[in-house]
């Protein structure tokens, strides 16, 4: 069987169960080295609650995209990022996304902050490539899948 020419299924990122701070450090990395891969890939990207006692219209955070958010509050995180630096990451892999990066599906809970929502529909603006949000797994997997022929 020649699989040579076979498109790779999409790269599952789960930072449902970390902190906010913690999965924007994932989500980044983990987007970084699909880029320095240099080879086509779609992500699904399976995105935390908010913190208890949060609710959409109590939430202070300013987006820079729904694993990008940042805390307007705590310019530096508990992991020892600032916003400025999670901006510049996101900025150097930019080009990357645009080049190879087919597409982008946000899993993200149904309570996420008004912010972190719109920031995930900014979509290509923000990411450079196809994006799309949903509160299903499933859904979202399908979507990546075809994105890369799979």
């Amino acid at each position: 069987m020649d699989i040579q020419g076979a498109a790779p299924a999409p790269r599952e990122i789960d930072t449902s169960g970390l902190p906010m701070d913690q999965a924007q450090a994932l989500v980044l990395d983990e987007l970084r080295a699909l880029t320095e891969r240099a080879e086509p890939f779609a992500a699904i990207l399976l995105m935390p609650a908010p913190p208890e006692g949060r609710t959409p219209a109590a939430s202070v955070s300013a987006s820079v995209s729904a694993s990008v958010s940042v805390s307007v509050s705590a310019p530096v995180s508990a992991s020892g990022t600032s916003t400025a630096e999670r901006v510049r990451a996101l900025k150097m892999i930019r080009p990357g996304l645009t080049a190879l990066c087919h597409g982008l599906a946000f899993v993200a809970p149904a309570d996420i902050p008004a912010e972190r929502a719109a920031a995930i529909h900014s979509g290509e603006q923000l990411w450079g490539c196809p994006t799309m949000a949903t509160q299903d797994v499933t859904a979202a997997r399908a979507w990546a899948g075809a994105r890369v022929g799979g």
